[in-house]
């Protein structure tokens, strides 16, 4: 086991869930303030903040599906 789920759960939540769950991104999250809210940069924005709270060296990447030809993958680079 690489991690406990439900503690897995807890940083989604926290890092991903409450900060952008129905938010405008571009006016309710101070990150976007200055940065344009593509899925590239959401993706960065979701790597940095999960790799604060996650053990070291346990995040691979962030891959998130637009649509179902445009999906984005980062691995902190």
């Amino acid at each position: 086991m690489v991690m406990n789920l439900t503690d897995l759960k807890k940083y989604i939540e926290d890092v991903i869930m409450t900060p952008l769950d129905h938010k405008n991104l571009d006016k309710d999250v101070p990150y976007f303030a200055n940065v344009v809210s593509t899925t590239e940069n959401l993706s960065v924005y979701i790597w940095d903040n999960m790799v604060k709270v996650l053990p070291t060296d346990t995040l691979y990447e962030i891959k998130i599906h637009e649509t179902d030809k445009n999906i984005v993958v980062y691995r902190g680079e």
